[in-house]
């Protein structure tokens, strides 16, 4: 008897509940959907959009103290390498050894077995370069 009601029931909820069929309609307008949602999904992409569209972003001009800073320094650099290759490979009598501090430059001069031995260090970006001449 229990079999026959629920049956029965199945039967009855069974016309209650039709199926339906999924039929895919497509929202972006470049792929077929309704040209209403262009607006709606280019303001929606701008407003996830986390990057900048600055043109000019990398081509700020410095300050004039920093560009005066850099001056300096390129300056500085190409008066020792001047002194270093001067006349000849190897022939720096103009440079005394000692350490020098020019700018955020520090500079030092050593004389060893090996020749002239010229350390520069970068204080601001820590770069270091040695030149050994014999």
């Amino acid at each position: 008897m229990k079999t026959f009601y629920l049956s029965l029931l199945l039967l009855f909820i069974g016309n209650y509940y039709n199926a339906q069929q999924f039929v895919y309609k497509p929202v972006n307008p470049a792929f077929g959907g309704d040209t209403f949602n262009y607006q709606w999904l280019l303001s929606s992409a701008n407003a996830q959009n986390q990057f900048d569209n600055d043109k000019d972003k990398g081509f700020n001009e410095k300050s004039a103290i920093s560009s005066f800073n850099e001056d300096v320094n390129r300056q500085i650099l190409n008066q020792l390498s001047r002194n270093l290759f001067g006349t000849d490979f190897g022939s720096s009598s103009n440079l005394q050894p000692g350490s020098y501090t020019l700018g955020n430059l520090y500079i030092n001069i050593l004389r060893s077995t090996s020749g002239l031995y010229v350390s520069i260090l970068d204080t601001q970006t820590g770069e270091q370069t040695e030149i050994i001449i014999p």
